[in-house]
């Protein structure tokens, strides 16, 4: 079933090279890591393919040096992936770093290759959900999925093995390679999300008025965010005061809805579409009840920063989802896909405001005692050696 994160085996790693796919994530998802690597004396370099001079200021306040590569985010790309690949494998020649650490799909892949090419000593991964590729569709998988799943458990197969460790997010994605003979439960490692900085996100009392229910993502289908529109217009027809709220920009995946479904959808004058909020606790502050009805996650970023924030969770039971809700106690679990009882979920929800205030303290332990990014950051960098 793989390990939990300990101690490793080597000390004074004085330099590590994070290889993302994007400058915005490295400091929105990796910020607390960067600081607590540089805390413990290490020099470190931050890759990725889109960085602005607004994000490399961010990356050097952490402590850290910016790093531009080229990296294709959409899809797979043969060519250029395997051209990319090869220059990364220079620049981490170049760079001469102790560890590279990589994180989602395609840097995990083709970042680690690279580096094993660079011949840098020690390599590492982190798989942060395994997105649309492995959603189980209700209607079943087309051809041309379950060939890029298997192409892509191929490419796993081949990075990992030039891992030293792989950490996972949640048990049912580190089972998912280790059953199907990816992984060995060796070099599996198990921790709890990404973690949140709970003197950052601290939290709030449940504001008063109108009920607000707030989703927080990209706009990907497999977020939820048509169940969330759908569930909202069953609950505005019997409780015409809530207010829902959408936080999150679109998204070029695969999976994203477009600006013209976005415009259809806001049209329809039952949700606020946000776009892009760059403090987010201000909207998270605002709300009442969070809501993430995804399909399937590693262990969403959002939900725990709305944990941290004494705010009640309704989400589903799925894969990372499940994790995030102690069932009765800080929230609600409804099927995948199923607006009916999400609305439903909703409903019971904005109907029990004394219910809503013990699970606001419910949420908030358990981001203490599960969430907190320090316990997280320090299980990964002991594993890792630094």
């Amino acid at each position: 079933m793989g390990r939990n994160a300990g101690p490793g085996m080597i000390r004074a790693a004085r330099t590590i090279a994070i290889v993302a796919n994007g400058a915005f994530s490295i400091i929105n998802f990796r910020g607390e890591l960067i600081s607590d690597m540089v805390g413990r004396g290490a020099r470190v370099f931050a890759l990725a393919p889109d960085f602005d001079e607004e994000l490399r200021r961010k990356v050097r306040e952490l402590g850290a040096e910016p790093v531009d590569i080229e990296l294709d985010r959409m899809g797979m790309r043969p060519v250029a992936d395997v051209i990319n690949t090869f220059k990364l494998r220079r620049k981490l020649r170049t760079l001469a770093p102790d560890i590279v650490f990589s994180y989602f799909l395609k840097p995990v892949v083709f970042g680690t290759l690279a580096a094993w090419l660079a011949g840098v000593p020690r390599r590492y991964a982190l798989v942060a959900g395994l997105g649309y590729v492995f959603i189980e569709p209700s209607d079943g998988l087309t051809a041309k999925r379950r060939l890029l799943r298997r192409v892509v458990m191929g490419l796993c197969k081949l990075s990992f093995s030039r891992c030293h460790a792989v950490f996972f997010q949640n048990a049912q994605d580190l089972s998912h390679f280790v059953d199907a003979g990816v992984l060995g439960t060796d070099r599996a490692i198990l921790t709890d999300g990404t973690g949140v900085n709970l003197d950052h996100f601290v939290q709030s009392p449940l504001p008063e008025g109108a009920p607000r229910l707030l989703f927080v993502g990209r706009l990907l289908r497999e977020k939820g965010i048509r169940e969330f529109v759908d569930a909202a217009i069953i609950t505005k027809q019997t409780r015409p005061d809530c207010e829902f709220v959408v936080a999150g920009d679109a998204d070029p995946n695969p999976g994203g809805i477009g600006l013209a479904e976005i415009e259809q959808l806001r049209a329809l004058g039952v949700c606020s579409f946000l776009g892009h909020v760059d403090d987010i606790r201000i909207e998270i502050e605002r709300c009442t009840i969070f809501v993430l009805p995804s399909y399937r996650e590693g262990m969403p970023r959002s939900t725990q920063e709305a944990l941290a924030m004494g705010r009640p969770i309704i989400t589903t039971d799925a894969v990372g989802c499940r994790e995030t809700v102690i069932a009765g106690g800080n929230g609600w679990l409804v099927p995948v896909g199923d607006a009916p009882a999400l609305a439903d979920a909703m409903i019971a929800a904005v109907s029990a405001p004394r219910k809503l205030e013990a699970m606001a303290q419910a949420s908030r332990a358990l981001a203490e005692n599960r969430f907190n990014v320090r316990t997280i950051n320090a299980k990964l960098l002991d594993a890792m050696g630094v």
